[in-house]
């Protein structure tokens, strides 16, 4: 079976390391190089597989058809246009090409609403983790006009320490985060609002978000809770989220509450809704569940460099 020479940029972080990992057990993929700079000249073994990092500049850009774009935020835009320069295919997972963010014109792989955009496209910015757990969360209902106009939406969501990243940080340290839980980013000021705004109003909704991030003393994973007002009262509060996901690989929709052992390591969004008791304006809350390094970075790369390469879009992805 024919391989597909696969590259990754900055591989020694947490998304890039999983990237590896994922793409070393895809069964059309082959890893063609990694880089990180810091860290050239090193070898990891990551998803069973040895991987030597090399630098940057010493990226044989060229040799791979797809090039995945792990790089920090405001890093990566130049190095995506080096890939097409190139010849390759990109999917960039920093926020540079995210509504929002950079020009737009890039395809957003949110890849479930995405589809369409996203085949044959040379260049998808991958999604947020927050993001990812929040629209998937909001955006059925954007879609189908329930979200009462001028209505607030707010999303408290919690993460592990590795959606921080992995350059050190006192404030990281095991010490410091274990028996305890903080707000960040408070009062509207986390990066991500920008992806989140423009994605909701690009479905036409009226709304204004509110987002409050949280630091969980867990490795991985994200739980967000979310509160929309709608225009009425829905006989089944799952209804619209069972209409959208149906026959979804990687959304599970189900009445109990989801929690963060239901998805940690598979590349899924879980969620769950149900109506407000004791408040005069109909409201749903939404819960929302994924891991940060797999379906919120890493896999969903995969599944939307799946879909742009013409592959089964489950292929290589833990389910």
């Amino acid at each position: 079976m024919h391989r597909i020479p696969v590259g990754v940029l900055g591989a020694s972080g947490y998304a890039g390391r999983e990237l590896c990992a994922l793409i070393a057990r895809h069964p059309r993929f082959e890893l063609s190089f990694a880089t990180a700079n810091e860290r050239r000249g090193e070898r990891a073994r990551l998803g069973g597989a040895a991987v030597r990092f090399i630098a940057h500049d010493d990226a044989p850009l060229s040799s791979a058809e797809m090039i995945f774009a792990a790089l920090p935020h405001g890093a990566s835009a130049v190095w995506v246009e080096r890939v097409l320069g190139a010849g390759a295919r990109a999917v960039d997972l920093s926020s540079d090409l995210r509504p929002g963010n950079g020009n737009g014109t890039a395809p957003y792989g949110l890849t479930e609403f995405a589809r369409p955009k996203l085949r044959d496209a040379t260049v998808v910015a991958n999604p947020g983790c927050y993001p990812t757990a929040i629209l998937m969360a909001v955006l059925p209902l954007a879609k189908r006009g329930l979200i009462a106009p001028g209505a607030t939406i707010n999303a408290s969501a919690a993460s592990g320490v590795t959606g921080a990243g992995l350059t050190p940080r006192t404030d990281l340290l095991f010490g410091e985060v274990t028996e305890d839980f903080r707000a960040y980013a408070i009062a509207n000021s986390h990066r991500h609002l920008a992806e989140m705004r423009t994605v909701l109003a690009d479905s036409g909704a009226d709304a204004d978000l509110i987002f409050t991030p949280h630091l969980l003393p867990v490795a991985r994973g994200i739980l967000a809770t979310i509160t929309v007002p709608i225009t009425e009262t829905l006989a089944d509060p799952l209804a619209p989220y069972r209409e959208e996901f149906d026959g979804e690989p990687f959304v599970e929709v189900d009445a109990e509450a989801p929690s963060l052992r239901d998805v940690v390591r598979r590349n899924v969004v879980r969620i769950s809704a149900r109506h407000v008791a004791g408040v005069r304006q109909p409201t749903l809350l939404v819960l929302s569940a994924i891991d940060n390094l797999v379906k919120g970075a890493a896999g969903q790369a995969i599944q939307n460099a799946n879909v742009v390469l013409g592959l089964d879009e489950p292929m290589g992805l833990p389910a």
